[in-house]
């Protein structure tokens, strides 16, 4: 038998006055649980546990034996769902759990090359309005710290900009460009947005998985790769399109280059020049604003179709005289 709270195996489903039947019963006080315990307590269910009863009495479940089973078994399944920390649920991007290599009792400060950076930083501020530093103090932090921000680090910026830490993990919580797991030193990120999605978007995310042997937001076994989703980019004309963060080099060889217009051919072929230690050109070609050899810029594929001669300048420049 499953257990429905720690240490209180359900033991059986019981009518208010104690008899078994299959009955479906007529109110809700009269569902009732009797756990395993010395002097044979009967406890009433929670809200959830009454609503799971109800609905599997609905589907057929006709002894009370056996709907005490299924709805063990389904509050346990919720149970351990909600206790995964799994990415795949909004919610575990706003809590932080500690762990071995990121909690408040590891020591972390900006290096002494990022400190002036840091005073640069302020120095575009008034002194009373430090905090309005918070977003590029981070974004700093991050880059130093191999792509990712640990709870100490955003703590060290907290005391910089003179605020609680709380309102620091506001902000690191609220915006996608800061990446509270590990990431890998290239952190390839698909534009997952309507535009991009109905040229192929999906498939250039399913390539990348594929070719590196990981799900979204996992990092490869050599600590080189990791794939996630970002929305619009801004280059809805080149759609699809890819960034890759950098953070190789730490924050003074950090980049953060465009690939747009890109296949799945493309992207693998990205990865591959990462993985031998070369930089892809962000053109595919002089003066090419994507990776397709045949459009230049935002431009259609195969050249201009209109406007290919030079505008003819106004009439009159002198509004008065005309």
């Amino acid at each position: 038998m499953q257990p429905r709270s720690r240490g209180s195996p359900i033991s059986i489903l019981t009518r208010s006055d104690g008899a078994e039947n299959s009955t479906c019963p007529r109110s809700l006080a009269q569902l009732q649980v009797r756990q395993k315990a010395p002097n044979s307590q009967v406890l009433p269910l929670s809200p959830l546990s009454l609503s799971l009863s109800l609905w599997y009495y609905s589907a057929g479940a006709t002894s009370p034996k056996m709907l005490a089973r299924l709805a063990a078994n389904r509050l346990l399944e919720i149970r351990q769902a909600f206790r995964q920390p799994s990415r795949s649920f909004s919610t575990a991007l706003n809590y932080h759990l500690d762990s071995p290599d990121n909690n408040p009792d590891l020591p972390w400060e900006f290096s002494d090359a990022n400190k002036d950076k840091v005073k640069e930083i302020l120095s575009h501020y008034p002194s009373n309005y430090k905090q309005s530093a918070v977003i590029p103090l981070l974004d700093l932090a991050q880059q130093q710290h191999g792509g990712w921000l640990p709870v100490s680090a955003m703590n060290a910026v907290a005391k910089i900009i003179e605020v609680a830490p709380v309102r620091v993990f506001e902000v690191a919580t609220f915006y996608s460009m800061f990446n509270r797991s590990k990431v890998g030193k290239y952190h390839l990120l698909v534009c997952g947005t309507t535009p991009c999605m109905i040229r192929g978007s999906r498939e250039i995310e399913d390539a990348l998985l594929k070719h590196l042997g990981v799900k979204r937001n996992e990092v490869t076994k050599d600590g080189l790769f990791s794939v996630g989703e970002m929305e619009c980019m801004g280059c809805c004309v080149n759609a699809p399109m890819i960034t890759v963060a950098d953070y190789s080099n730490g924050s003074e060889g950090y980049t953060y280059n465009y690939y747009e217009d890109v296949t799945p051919k493309h992207v693998v072929e990205i990865v591959e020049k990462l993985r031998r230690g070369e930089k892809p050109p962000v053109r595919k070609l002089a003066g090419h604003g994507t990776q397709n050899p045949n459009r230049i810029m935002s431009g259609p594929e195969g050249g201009n179709t209109t406007l290919l001669t030079d505008p003819k300048p106004p009439p009159c420049r002198d509004l008065d005289a005309c």
